[in-house]
């Protein structure tokens, strides 16, 4: 069983690293839109405000996180804006507290959580490391989000190993939402991280691959950005659709971003 404690240690610090980004934002800069349409920075910090919460009840409150399920399931189109929307009409302060308090009990719980444990989520259960994994892509995606409403460039750092992991992971279930069916054969996947290490999945002799930066894999996974635009290599029939329908999240499949140049053919 692997030791949940670097994945949790690079979920604070990646949180750290957003919270000093939008610290000492003025209402003007908490107001401009993101590249998520309807979506401000104070929008992006409710939204992991409010995932942090559910995680919180999905390691805690079993029966409060399955209540909140029943509720979202009776608006499945809608719950996740809604609860952004709530979260971002609080003042800054009340907000920008709130994220703070919610993530450090999410921090404290998973590192109390009793080994072996499993949560259950919105898609399959989870385990702790699992968990924490998911937490550290949706804040490391959404921080993309925030710097780019504010023109601000964020430097990777090789925590984005946690997501490169999960986005592998998730190639069946990639298929799967798109009522696809699963490729039978492993692919072997290799990536350059920021520091420079290669970092390298499947088997070497696998025919379909999958090369390129670790940054560029993960803006795809995570649909921050069209493929059209990243220099990701696909070598295989299957490699090559998985890098249409990719996504390493939860939930139906994603609209993702259009192309830079705004052709979506």
């Amino acid at each position: 069983m692997a030791d949940p404690t670097p994945v949790i240690d690079d979920l604070r610090a990646e949180s750290d690293a957003l919270d000093a980004l939008v610290a000492e934002l003025g209402p003007e800069e908490w107001a401009r839109e993101t590249p998520a349409p309807g979506w401000t920075v104070a929008h992006q910090i409710a939204h992991l405000a409010w995932t942090d919460h559910s995680a919180l009840l999905a390691v805690t409150d079993v029966d409060a996180f399955h209540a909140l399920v029943e509720k979202a399931l009776t608006a499945p189109g809608s719950f996740v804006d809604e609860g952004a929307e709530e979260g971002a009409r609080q003042p800054v302060a009340e907000l920008l507290s709130g994220w703070r308090e919610g993530r450090a009990a999410l921090d404290g719980a998973l590192r109390a959580a009793p080994g072996g444990a499993r949560f259950p989520w919105y898609g399959p259960p989870m385990s702790c490391a699992s968990m924490a994994t998911a937490r550290l892509m949706e804040t490391w995606a959404h921080g993309l989000d925030v710097a780019d409403a504010l023109g601000v460039t964020v430097a990777p750092t090789d925590r984005i190993r946690h997501i490169v992991r999960l986005g592998v992971r998730t190639r069946d279930f990639a298929h799967i939402v798109h009522d696809l069916a699963p490729p039978m054969e492993e692919f072997r996947i290799e990536l350059t991280s920021p520091s420079g290490e290669s970092w390298t999945f499947g088997p070497e002799d696998a025919v379909d691959r999958v090369t390129g930066t670790a940054l560029d894999f993960c803006l795809l996974v995570t649909q921050r950005a069209h493929r059209s635009d990243l220099a990701l290599t696909a070598t295989g029939a299957d490699a090559d659709r998985w890098l249409d329908i990719a996504q390493a999240f939860a939930g139906p499949p994603g609209s993702g971003r259009a192309p830079k140049g705004g052709d979506t053919a």
